[in-house]
């Protein structure tokens, strides 16, 4: 997942050109195949013999048009661009023109990003139904269709709102790092965040050549907490045939701080212990295995609401 191209002086959301080229390089010399947002739904229940990487970029910035969308285009590299309707054509962003060049192209594809971009779990439910609603009909007027994938402003959403999202859209991403299987919840699915500090190549070597771990279940259902359930219970369902489950180290940033997580494993289930209640306004927990000298990723993101 990225945002700006070349905007040094907001790092957390940037990436400098050269380093992001030099990734999409990485990618190729290791043989690994861009997968094409077009495909991506109908082949998601399909076994993958091979890692497919699934290039991401959120919010539709004008650094994107103008630094990453030639040398994308130029190179052939498919990719999907989350667009937020209200903030299209201001300074800054992508104007509509821009968005439809893209979406013309046979590599760039449009994905539903809410309208305005807030907080949306803050909102009531049905002002959250009525931010997205706006979207769709802006994304009908200007593009013809509204577009089939969603991605969550900031990562966060409730129980209601990934089942609202279910109804309406076919698959939503979030914020939270891991890698996508056959298991996950189409609603759920997770990103690796690349950024300039957690961009370097050593690192986004290592996460494109990490496996997912898959999980059976996930417990609690519902990632918006409150000052009645922070810290949350967290079990992990494994499935039967995942091997050395003994071996997996998690590390979460409740009480403010990355600690490792204190772990209860019984057969192919994991129950994380958090020692305090999450800071607001997100909580992680990541988990990896060296599973026979293969590393598998797992990761989940919680939103604190204080009451």
């Amino acid at each position: 997942m990225y945002h700006r191209f070349n905007e040094n002086k907001y790092p957390s959301t940037n990436i400098r050109m050269d380093i992001f080229k030099k990734q999409m390089q990485m990618i190729k010399d290791l043989n690994y195949d861009f997968y094409n947002p077009k495909f991506f739904i109908n082949e998601f229940d399909e076994p993958k013999n091979n890692t497919k990487i699934l290039i991401t970029i959120d919010d539709g910035f004008k650094s994107f048009y103008n630094e990453a969308w030639p040398y994308l285009k130029d190179n052939k590299i498919p990719f999907i661009l989350f667009i937020s309707t209200e903030p299209v054509g201001k300074f800054g962003y992508m104007t509509w023109e821009e968005i439809k060049e893209i979406e013309k192209s046979e590599f760039g594809n449009i994905g539903h990003h809410s309208h305005t971009h807030e907080y949306l779990i803050d909102m009531e439910n049905a002002e959250f139904i009525n931010d997205i609603t706006i979207a769709s009909k802006i994304f009908e007027k200007k593009l013809g269709y509204v577009p089939n994938i969603f991605s969550y402003p900031f990562g966060e959403y409730s129980k209601y709102m990934r089942d609202y999202i279910s109804k309406n859209f076919k698959a939503a991403f979030g914020q939270h790092s891991g890698v996508i299987d056959i298991n996950k919840n189409k609603f759920e699915l997770p990103r690796f965040p690349i950024n300039e500090k957690y961009g370097d190549m050593n690192r986004f070597k290592s996460l494109i050549n990490y496996k997912p771990l898959e999980i059976k279940s996930i417990k609690p259902e519902d990632k918006k907490l409150n000052n009645d359930n922070n810290p949350p219970k967290l079990i992990l369902e494994f499935f039967p045939d995942q091997k050395n489950i003994k071996d997996i180290n998690c590390y979460s940033n409740d009480g403010g701080d990355w600690n490792k997580t204190d772990l209860d494993i019984k057969d192919n289930v994991i129950v994380a212990n958090f020692k305090k209640p999450f800071v607001p306004r997100r909580g992680r927990i990541n988990c990896s295995l060296n599973d026979e000298g293969i590393w598998r990723w797992f990761g989940t993101q919680f939103v604190i609401i204080n009451d």
